[in-house]
This record gives structure tokens, sequence and C-alpha cells, in this order.
């Protein structure tokens, strides 16, 4: 690494290099790696024969992306390495089938052969590490190749054995008060401005895109199922204000960004149960839920001033994969419930036509497979690279527009259920916005402790649980998580939703892991059985696209009416893909 590290401070660094075969690509090099100093003219030749000689032996290409071509002959007094990046991949005939778009080009005299060897094999270490190659390709210059480097070599270095701990990063006991939540603001203070610096990419546009229908579809829905179970007391308006000031404060204070707030089915039980509870002991329901959001949220701080959250570090990976499944089937189910209602609602009147509940399973069934189709699309032959990752980026937004329009189609002729929102900004029964919780007798705000213990539980696991898939170790975050501020913060905005009527949100799993694949830089990987997989090499991680999301729906409170053309059928479309 140090002959390696030598080399790209020289110099040694051809980028985006225009070729279309190997002995191009030989040539090219060699005349730029003449015009620079590095080798002699009068070797040039013979070096060009030399190389090209070997790649009709064999090829080079060792994998990943990579190929090292090697030459040596006498004439040369000193090794030369020279770093090759093609401005678009060449097939080499690499083993694993990935075209070539990296070549490390090694010259040098016969006796510096067995040298080599050495630096071949720090090389294909080198480009085995995915966060390197993603460096590789982007850099601009080898100052960017020379951090990308030494970035490297601190992630692989061995690792002090003096304290070994099995703790992952943000869960250990500090014994501290206030010690892990201090720790968690240290961690992320350092990266806040590269926060929003790493989010002014196009990537991000089209994760905010998408990202905004998938918030509000669940926000409407959700909001529209509270609003149901508690006669109007909590609805649709009530949950997309909560959406947009939650998740902006969450995006601007949080130690994990791209965590995304939003409705759970867990709290929405939870709420259901509650206001039976008061219906039955003629309590107001809006005062009693406010006590239990107080206390909850006391509770919360307390769990982020204790450091509560390294209990999440007994937690397997089992537990983790069956919540994310729990979740992504509240998704499924719902979306197909709401489909059997429609068909239930048609079918119960027979004079009444059935063409909006069968254009409402095709418009649903659509968007799911129009989006599903384009997500896929960035692994096929057809098209531009760029053409297939635009396809794939904003592939639910594609599906989403394209259903709309079809319905619009036939917006004369059938009837469709379209999303419901009011006329204005105002909650859903017009009753003030914020709560008098003194209305509440004196028992019942100190009896809201046992229903908030429960509250605390529910959204300490799904707040958790949700940061760890997020923080997992296949998504290579680099910045680190905030376990312990995030609890804090969601805490904090549960209190202030309880004086407001809103209803509580917490870490939503389905639309956190779609935020993070939004922003993630994927690679396809063949396996030794021969099937081909997706993996992370990059997650740009940023406070940006959480903002905006938020800021979207907030604008989208402002424009209630032009949502009203969406059919709710195709946002269920969008349930299906999640």
């Amino acid at each position: 690494m140090k002959r390696l590290r030598i080399a790209l401070s020289e110099g040694s660094v051809i980028l985006d290099l225009e070729a279309r075969d190997i002995e191009s690509i030989l040539r090219k090099t060699l005349d730029a790696t003449v015009e620079r100093g590095l080798l002699p003219a009068d070797q040039r030749q013979a070096f060009e024969a030399a190389l090209i000689e070997r790649e009709r032996q064999i090829s080079t290409a060792i994998g990943n992306s990579v190929a090292i071509p090697h030459a040596y002959l006498d004439t040369l007094e000193e090794p030369l390495i020279v770093f090759v990046r093609l401005a678009r991949p060449v097939n080499l005939g690499a083993p694993d089938g990935i075209p070539t778009r990296f070549l490390f080009v090694l010259l040098g005299p016969t006796g510096a052969a067995i040298e080599h060897l050495d630096t071949l094999a720090g090389i294909a270490r080198l480009m085995s590490d995915d966060e390197f190659r993603y460096d590789a390709r982007w850099a601009r210059s080898h100052e960017n190749l020379i951090d990308a480097l030494e970035r490297y070599l601190a992630r692989t270095a061995p690792a002090v054995l003096e304290e070994p701990t099995e703790a992952p990063v943000g869960l250990a006991h500090t014994g501290r008060l206030f010690g892990g939540l201090r720790d968690d603001v240290r961690r992320r203070l350092a990266y806040y401005i590269s926060d929003f610096r790493d989010g002014l990419n196009p990537k991000s546009l089209s994760s905010t895109l998408f990202l905004f229908f998938a918030c509000l579809a669940p926000a409407v829905t959700f909001g529209g199922i509270m609003g149901a179970q508690t006669e109007g007391q909590i609805g649709v308006v009530e949950m997309l204000v909560a959406s947009a000031a939650c998740g902006i404060a969450y995006a601007l204070l949080s130690g994990q960004p791209l965590i995304i707030l939003g409705g759970v089915g867990p709290l929405l039980v939870f709420t259901a149960i509650l206001y039976r509870l008061c219906n039955d002991m003629e309590i107001a329901f809006l005062p009693g839920y406010a006590w239990v959001g107080f206390w909850t949220s006391v509770l919360l701080v307390i769990m982020a001033a204790t450091d509560a959250s390294c209990l999440m570090r007994h937690f397997t990976r089992f537990t983790d994969e069956i919540f994310s499944a729990l979740m992504a089937l509240i998704f499924i189910y719902e979306a197909i419930k709401a489909l059997v209602s429609i068909f239930h609602k048609s079918f119960a009147d027979e004079s009444v036509s059935h063409d909006a509940a069968f254009l409402s399973l095709i418009l649903a069934i659509g968007t799911f497979y129009i989006a599903i189709s384009l997500s896929q699309i960035r692994r096929s032959r057809y098209l531009l690279p760029w053409m297939r990752a635009f396809l794939a980026d904003f592939g639910p937004m594609i599906a989403l527009a394209a259903m709309t329009l079809v319905s619009w189609l036939y917006h004369g002729e059938v009837m469709m259920e379209t999303l419901q929102a009011p006329d204005t900004i105002r909650t859903t029964t017009e009753r003030a916005w914020m709560i008098d919780p003194f209305a509440a007798p004196m028992w019942v705000r100190v009896a809201a402790i046992g229903p908030a213990i429960l509250a605390a539980v529910l959204v300490f696991l799904t707040q958790n649980i949700t940061a760890r898939l997020i923080n997992s170790p296949d998504h290579k975050l680099q910045k680190g998580p905030g376990y312990h501020l995030d609890l804090a913060v969601v805490g904090g905005l549960i209190g202030v939703c309880s004086l407001f009527g809103l209803p509580w949100l917490v870490a939503a799993t389905v639309r956190s892991l779609a935020h993070v694949r939004g922003l993630a830089t994927l690679e396809e990987v063949i396996t030794p059985d021969g099937a081909t997989s997706e993996r992370v090499t990059h997650v740009e991680e940023t406070r940006v696209t959480g903002l905006a999301i938020h800021l979207l729906i907030a604008v989208s409170l402002l424009l209630l009416p032009a949502l009203k053309v969406v059919p709710m059928s195709v946002l269920y479309g969008i349930f299906l893909f999640m």
C-alpha cells in the first residue's frame, strides 16, 4: 500500500480515459505516462508490446471491475504504477462477468516482479472494498484518491484489543446520566454541515419525490383509519400536520436523519383502544390522550437519559427481521383490506355498477407492477446506464402518475374513490388546535401513567428496532448512529403532539428502509451458485431528503383540493410496492 500511495501522490493517475478495447487502453495509458515524464519515450514501444502480449495470453481482469496489466523489462530502473479509470467500462473477460472500469498498470525491471506480488495482493484487497470503489468511481483528482485510500486504511486497520467489547457503536453503556445522549450529540455534530452538503445530488431529488408520495399515502390512510376509530377526534388533517411538523423537526435535530417518522400499526391500535377506554369510563378523550402523551414523553426522555437503548444490543437480527416483516405485512394487509372493502361496497347493492371496483383493482395492480418493473430495470441491458438509473429511481412516481392519468381518462364514466382531503386547513371536528389538558380530572392525570408505560414500551421498541435496521452493517453507513438522541427527540415530539391533539409519530420501518434504498448506490454481484443479487456500496447520509419530503407534505396542506385527483387505489398500489 505504501508504494501505491506514493504512486498516487506522484500523479500517476489517469481519470476518465476514453477507450473501447484493451489495446487502445494500454496505448493511451503509455502515451500519457510518457507525456508526464514517468516513462522514457524510448521504452514505450517495448512496454506496449509486452503488455499486449501478456493480455493475449490471458486477461488480467480479476473481477470487481478491476484489471492489473503488468510487464517487466530490464530497461526500466524503477517500478512504476499507473492508476487508470475508464470513462465507460469495457468487457475484458473478468471471471465475475462485470465490465472493467479500473486498471492498475504495473511496469518495472525483471527483479521487481516478486515485489509487485505484494502490490498485486494489496490492490486485490483494496478493490474488493465497496466503499473505496465508490470513492474511486467519483474521484475528481489524485488527491481524492489519496483521501479514499486513507479512509480505506483507517477502516481496515487492526482493532485495538485493550478493552474488547461486543457492543455496537452507539449502544455501549456509559454509566453516566445523559452520557449516551451527549456522545450521540458529539458524534453527529461533527457531520452536521456535511449532512446538508452531501444531499445536493440528483439521487436526493428522486428519493424526495418518491418518498413524498410514499409518506403521503400512509399518512392519509392511517389518518383516515384513526379518524374512523376515534370518530373524527384525530383524523387526516391532524395526521398530515403532525407528519409535516414532526418530520421537519426530526430531520433537523435527530441523530439518524435517514429514519422517517410516521404513523405505525401498533400506535394506531393503541390509540383506538385508548379512545374506547375513555368512552367506557365517560372521560373526555383528548384531555386524557394529552396526559397519556405527556407521561409517555417523560418516560422516553428518562430512557434516553439512562442509556436504556443499550438494551437493544441484546436483540438478535432475527428479532429485527421479524419486526420488519410485521411492519411490511401491516402495509400489505391495509392495502388488500381496502381493495376488498371497495368490492364489498360495490356488490352490496346489485343495482350499482361494478366498474369502479374492477377499475380500482386494475389501478392498484398496475401501479404495483409498473413500480416493481421499473425498480428492476437497473439490472437489465436495455437503454443507457443513466437512463436505467433514472427509471429505477423514479419508478414509483412514474407508476403513480401513469395510473392517475388512466383514472382521469375514465373520470366521466366511472366514479372512483379519490384521496379524501378538506378544502382548508382545519381540524376534522373544527375544534381548537390546542387541547386544554386541565379539563381532565386530577385522578385521570395521575392514572394516565399506566397506559403511558405501555405506550412508552411500544415507542421504545418500534423506534430502536427500526434504527437498528437502518444502522445495519449491510448499509455501510459512515457517520454513526444516534439511538439515545433519536429517542429523546421522539419523546419531545410526542409531548408536543399530545398538547395539540395530533397523532404520535415514531420511526416507520418500511418508509425508513425505502429512504435508505433510495439514497443507496447498489452493485450487482454474482454468488458462487450463479445467482445475481444486489448489495449496497454507498449511501448518501443526508438531512436534505427528510427535510424536503416533509416540507412538501407541509406544502400539500395548501394544495389539498389538488390531491383529490389521485385515486386511493393507486395509493394502495404504492403500499404493496413498499
